[in-house]
């Protein structure tokens, strides 16, 4: 998990530094409306509209344009219709990136996602080929310093699976149906919560140490995650701080 853990941090870094609000804005009301599309507008029944609720008003999406997309969702107002589309492949160094899309337009977002993996040292695989790699889980990751011990009790009471420290903060693993319980139940006990989302964890990484690599591997994901279509990108790459620091820099 920590190769992508920390490429995703790095991604909201750059983001921030290239005041890329509006596309960041753009995907978050996407999965808004496609939440509410499929499970309804009711944030206390529909875990996955309640997920990307939270986390669009954590990126300061304002709340009538949050409203307006579960209206598009449920068809109280018109709206574009999106199709959940995932690709799988390889870059540099043989590691495994499996994309997340919706589009509206199917064959123009594949050729799209295949050219940017060409023009990127990457190769787009057939499905299947990649995704038995990872395991879907629910990620929280919250604030330290906290009591290690106490938070474990925390967690495991809550239905989480594990913790471990990332730094300052802490990520912990849960099954993808308890990610909500979790998170109410750390943020009930003052422990301030930064994320909580849905997530492809690697059931192995690879270890990344050269810094033409590195770059390589950086590159096509962020040429990955810079496509409209695109809402998330999930790697099994392991590169050092330092070289991600250079990168970010």
């Amino acid at each position: 998990m920590s190769g992508h853990s920390k490429w995703a941090t790095t991604k909201h870094r750059k983001g921030a530094k290239d005041s890329a609000r509006a596309k960041v804005f753009a995907k978050l009301i996407r999965q808004v409306e496609v939440a509410a599309r499929e499970g309804g507008s009711d944030v206390s029944t529909n875990a996955s509209l309640r997920t990307m609720y939270q986390k669009a008003r954590e990126a300061s999406v304002p709340l009538d344009t949050i409203e307006r997309a579960i209206k598009r969702g449920t068809g109280e107002l018109e709206g574009v219709r999106y199709e959940a589309i995932s690709y799988e492949g390889y870059g540099q160094h043989g590691v495994a990136v499996i994309v997340e899309t919706l589009t509206d337009n199917r064959n123009r977002t594949s050729a799209e996602i295949k050219h940017v993996f060409a023009r990127n040292g990457g190769t787009i695989a057939e499905p299947g080929a990649v995704s038995w790699q990872f395991d879907r889980k629910g990620v929280v990751e919250v604030q330290g310093p906290v009591d290690e011990d106490q938070l474990l009790e925390w967690v495991m009471e809550a239905g989480g699976e594990n913790f471990e420290a990332n730094g300052e903060n802490y990520t912990i693993t849960t099954e993808p149906h308890d990610v909500g319980s979790v998170r109410d139940a750390l943020e009930s006990r003052g422990v301030k919560v930064l994320s909580a989302e849905l997530t492809l964890v690697p059931q192995n990484t690879i270890p990344v140490e050269s810094e033409s690599d590195a770059k390589k591997i950086l590159r096509l994901m962020d040429a990955i995650d810079d496509h409209d279509d695109v809402q998330n990108v999930f790697s099994n790459f392991d590169i050092p701080d330092a070289l991600l620091a250079a990168y970010e820099g």
